[in-house]
């Protein structure tokens, strides 16, 4: 070989391997996407797309999906309109945050009023109430409401502990009158720091577990150790005889 070719060879050997060079440290990292969670693709040891495995969110395939026992429109005698929802969660140890939901208002002969929407913290094995008090529609009256949540909406993930501190509810009796009924419950908080700004559900109950009325309040302050009085009120009668009040602290996951 004569020194210009020796000479032509090193030159391009040099191009060659600033080239390589140039591939590795900025194209490679350029062009090639770590697998992770958050990607779109089924990699790494995802049991579907960015779910499963090492990811923080477990599958759909994987939970049951959450279950909506019933969606009720509540006419009080004052003219307003509430809506009351309970939606269950039967899965142990896991739990969906901020999931998105859907209510659909109807008026007679099933014509559409409007749309809600609106989002719900699942924790597990619970029962959790969704109330919205003073439902606007326009002066279109509501006769029928559906709660709709997709199943693939919740980001369900593993809460085997759960972090929350949730007052314990005890002495729920009904006071008040027929025409302005009352509703009273103990909220007692055992842990050592003080609860604020505590919001509770009320659902009253007739004979034959219909829900007849519902309505909210909040505790500015539940003190550690300590307990408050939750109370609900009415401005007019129940639809229905009255036989039992359930109270539901609202807790927010972390």
């Amino acid at each position: 070989m004569s020194w210009a070719s020796q000479r032509r060879f090193f030159i391009l050997l040099i191009v060659g391997a600033i080239a390589a060079a140039f591939c590795v440290v900025v194209l490679i990292p350029t062009l090639y996407k770590t697998p992770s969670c958050t990607d779109g693709i089924q990699n790494q040891d995802e049991a579907g797309i960015d779910c499963g495995g090492s990811c923080a969110y477990l599958c759909t395939a994987e939970v049951q999906p959450p279950i909506v026992l019933f969606t009720k429109v509540l006419q009080n005698a004052e003219g307003r309109t509430d809506v009351i929802a309970l939606v269950e969660n039967k899965n142990a140890d896991v739990a969906a945050k901020d999931v998105p939901y859907r209510i659909a208002l109807y008026g007679e002969g099933h014509s559409f009023v409007q749309e809600i929407n609106g989002t719900v913290d699942l924790p597990p094995r619970t029962t959790k109430p969704i109330y919205l008090p003073g439902v606007v529609s326009g002066g279109k009256p509501i006769v029928q409401a559906f709660l709709e949540i997709s199943p693939s909406a919740p980001q369900w993930f593993t809460l085997t502990a759960d972090p929350r501190i949730v007052p314990k509810v005890s002495h729920t009796t009904f006071v008040g009158t027929e025409s302005n009924p009352r509703v009273e419950a103990v909220l007692t908080n055992s842990s050592g720091v003080p609860l604020t700004n505590v919001q509770a559900i009320v659902l009253v109950y007739d004979t034959n577990k219909n829900v007849i009325a519902a309505s909210g309040t909040v505790l500015p302050v539940i003190s550690a150790q300590g307990q408050s009085t939750a109370t609900f009120t009415w401005n007019s009668a129940f639809a229905g005889i009255p036989a039992s009040a359930e109270v539901v602290p609202i807790i927010p996951l972390p």
